[in-house]
């Protein structure tokens, strides 16, 4: 009796253990299916969006690094056409130098058109590819050429008529040049008052020019304009936000201004010492600062 006790309990914990293992064989057989499905769904779910945010950023880059290279070539073109307005400009500048009383009309002549291609051939280029963008954002790049350009026609109109060509006459001419349904390219003030105080080392040059072919009148009433130019520009630096570079120019200004007035004063004052007497006509006996005694 105790025997069949004994082996009818050995069977009813057989059949629990069993019972236990197959329950937790399939709950981990569950459990297994859904961690498999759930990990199928998130892999499903996440690699579209890695993919995409992977194509979006390559798109973008690629976007910007088109962007920089046309900015880049822009910029190359731009600064290839401000050195060709420099070295033109100072052709201008180097015929208007070569004025005097014989041939003033024929130098002012050639010089005129000489301006009018540097704005038609070169200027031009400029225009075409600045209308219509940000100025500011490539100004370094334009800048140069701008301001020679502004002294060659500041210098021509002064030799011309005596006067200052100002700001908006420079932009006035620059107009026609411009596509009518764009912005137009306009000369900003910062580079037309650079322009003007590289204007003050010109006429410094041409002043002792005059000087040395008896036009010691005309050599004052430069002498005068320049220091109007020096004084104007003394107030106004100070309250400029980005001064840097006139403040430097203001410096070499003033040694022009200096220079005209030591000029026209040894004149007047030791005009007997200049060899020919002014007004002579004769330059074979030019000698500056030698006296009757010496000679």
């Amino acid at each position: 009796m105790l025997l069949c006790s004994s082996s009818a309990a050995i069977k009813r914990i057989s059949v629990s253990w069993l019972i236990v293992a197959n329950n937790s064989n399939f709950k981990s057989h569950r459990l297994s299916r859904s961690d498999a499905a759930a990990l199928a769904l998130e892999s499903s779910t996440k690699r579209p969006r890695t993919m995409s945010t992977h194509s979006s950023l390559k798109d973008a880059f690629s976007s910007y690094a088109d962007h920089l290279n046309a900015l880049n070539e822009k910029r190359e073109r731009i600064v290839k056409a401000s050195r060709d307005v420099t070295m033109n400009s100072k052709k201008v500048i180097f015929q208007v130098h070569r004025i005097s009383k014989a041939n003033r009309e024929e130098v002012l002549e050639k010089a005129e058109k000489d301006l009018a291609a540097v704005r038609v051939q070169h200027i031009s280029r400029l225009v075409k590819e600045l209308q219509g963008t940000d100025f500011w954002k490539l100004r370094r790049a334009y800048s140069p050429g701008v301001q020679e350009y502004v002294e060659a026609a500041t210098f021509f109109k002064f030799c011309q008529t005596g006067a200052l060509l100002n700001l908006d006459e420079i932009n006035a001419s620059l107009l026609p040049l411009s596509d009518p349904s764009l912005e137009p390219l306009q000369i900003n003030l910062l580079d037309y008052l650079l322009g003007l105080a590289d204007l003050t080392g010109e006429l410094m040059r041409l002043a002792i020019g005059r000087i040395s072919d008896g036009e010691v009148e005309y050599s004052e009433r430069i002498c005068q304009f320049v220091r109007d130019i020096y004084r104007e520009l003394t107030l106004l630096v100070p309250l400029m936000d980005d001064g840097s570079d006139m403040k430097t120019k203001m410096d070499t200004m003033l040694q022009s201004v200096v220079k005209i007035e030591n000029a026209c004063f040894s004149v007047r004052v030791r005009g007997s010492e200049y060899i020919p007497l002014l007004g002579s006509s004769d330059p074979s006996s030019f000698l500056v600062g030698v006296s009757d005694a010496e000679l």
